[in-house]
């Protein structure tokens, strides 16, 4: 190009540039900035309602991009990992499933919650929904709904739901016998589901698969005893012929088409069953998650999501401020209603909004304030890949071998040794 059209094409590109810079989420252009928002795929359209509204609440001064990610936690988990590990300044909030603020922490990639806005997710937050987003005594997430398993059945097939284990699969043997639908419905395909399941029934025995520093395996007794259930059942009447490719969807459509009387899994089913099945949903009762033994009540492993704001973000301020709206009661309560979600705002579980549509917050809540945690480590998908292979078909678990070839796998995990299953 001759030298005398060289300045015309500089102002040129330079136009462009800031054209293009005004343009992006981080641009300085009249608008409202663009905060990107990643999270879990939702079908009620409670999260673009949360969404929009903060956008609005916000004068003008920001709005919120909700961008879906896998339906499974293992891609979402995938793609945020990318993203992140590449710096990326587009993921300004994110959802964090409970497991992973420790691995998340110590890569650097969430930003720690401090002062007044650290107080103001504490804030009436359950207990152990705020444990699953602190790592070493700091807040780098802020829960934005929780999560717990009740036993949900049939009262026209078990009047009387059974407390325990060895109650749950003697009424569903019952039912075989007499021909009625018996399934028992839980997680039992290769996946966190899996380790959820495992995890529940070893803190429910009175143990641990991590020691307390999380750096040894612990598992020992209760450990055995939580698989020695996972093979009873397999092996019993209760066992769907699909167990080793169980997932929570799979659980409710089974209930929902007539084959199950039982089902472990969350609040989502009550709504799905109310619209799906009309004229079963008139039998469909709810009771607490079974015990592993009668003088222990069980500690069902929490779930949810929490909500943080990375690391590269280019305005962390509005992602915060932006945050505490996504989560604020209204919201909570709005996906509860519609997502069948249940918060981590204590208050809304006594809130009539809530509890007339949502008729076991009672029990949701219960079980969320004896709730156990999934081994927090930054190796926790390893320790959790590990779980679920080891445990994987559901009828092929040999209690005290299977426990024994898992401790050696876990310790592995944790040490960065070995391959992954």
């Amino acid at each position: 190009m001759p030298k005398r059209r060289c300045p015309h094409a500089r102002t040129a590109v330079l136009a462009l540039a800031l054209a293009l810079t005004a343009c992006g989420s981080g641009g300085t252009g009249t608008g409202p900035a663009t905060l990107d928002w990643y999270n879990f795929p939702d079908d009620s359209g409670a999260l673009q309602q949360a969404a929009d509204a903060c956008g609005r609440a916000s004068g003008g001064r920001y709005a919120i991009r909700y961008n879906k990610l896998p339906r499974t936690a293992d891609g979402q988990r995938q793609q945020l990992v990318r993203r992140l590990a590449a710096r990326d300044a587009g993921v300004d909030i994110m959802g964090l499933d409970v497991t992973w603020a420790p691995e998340f922490a110590e890569a650097g990639w969430i930003r720690e919650w401090t002062g007044a806005q650290k107080d103001e997710v504490a804030a009436d937050t359950l207990p152990a929904a705020l444990k699953t987003a602190t790592w070493k005594d700091r807040l780098y997430a802020a829960p934005y709904n929780s999560n717990t398993q009740l036993l949900w059945y049939r009262d026209d097939l078990a009047p009387s739901p059974p407390h325990t284990w060895a109650d749950l699969l003697a009424q569903a043997d019952a039912l075989a016998r007499s021909n009625k639908p018996h399934y028992v419905e839980v997680q039992g395909a290769q996946y966190e589901g899996l380790t959820v399941w495992f995890n529940t029934l070893v803190s429910s025995a009175g143990g641990a698969v991590l020691t307390p520093d999380a750096t040894a395996p612990a598992l020992g007794t209760p450990a055995v005893t939580a698989a020695g259930i996972i093979r009873e059942l397999a092996h019993s009447p209760a066992a769907d012929p699909s167990l080793a490719n169980q997932m929570e969807d799979q659980n409710r459509l089974a209930l929902e088409s007539g084959t199950a009387a039982f089902e472990l899994n969350y609040p989502f089913v009550y709504p799905a069953m109310k619209a799906d099945r009309p004229d079963l949903f008139a039998h469909f009762r709810w009771a607490p998650y079974p015990a592993v033994s009668p003088d222990r009540p069980a500690a069902v492993t929490i779930g949810g999501i929490d909500l943080a704001v990375g690391a590269y973000s280019r305005r962390p301020e509005l992602a915060h401020e932006a945050t505490l709206c996504l989560r604020n009661r209204d919201n909570q309560l709005v996906n509860a209603l519609r997502g069948g979600l249940p918060p981590s705002l204590r208050s809304l579980y006594t809130a009539p909004e809530l509890t007339s549509s949502y008729p076991f917050a009672a029990d949701v809540l219960a079980a969320l304030d004896s709730a156990s945690l999934r081994p927090q480590t930054p190796a926790y998908q390893n320790v959790s890949i590990a779980i679920a292979h080891a445990l994987s078909p559901p009828s092929a678990v040999d209690p005290e071998r299977t426990v024994a070839a898992l401790s050696g796998q876990i310790r592995d995990a944790l040490g960065s040794k070995g391959l992954i299953p």
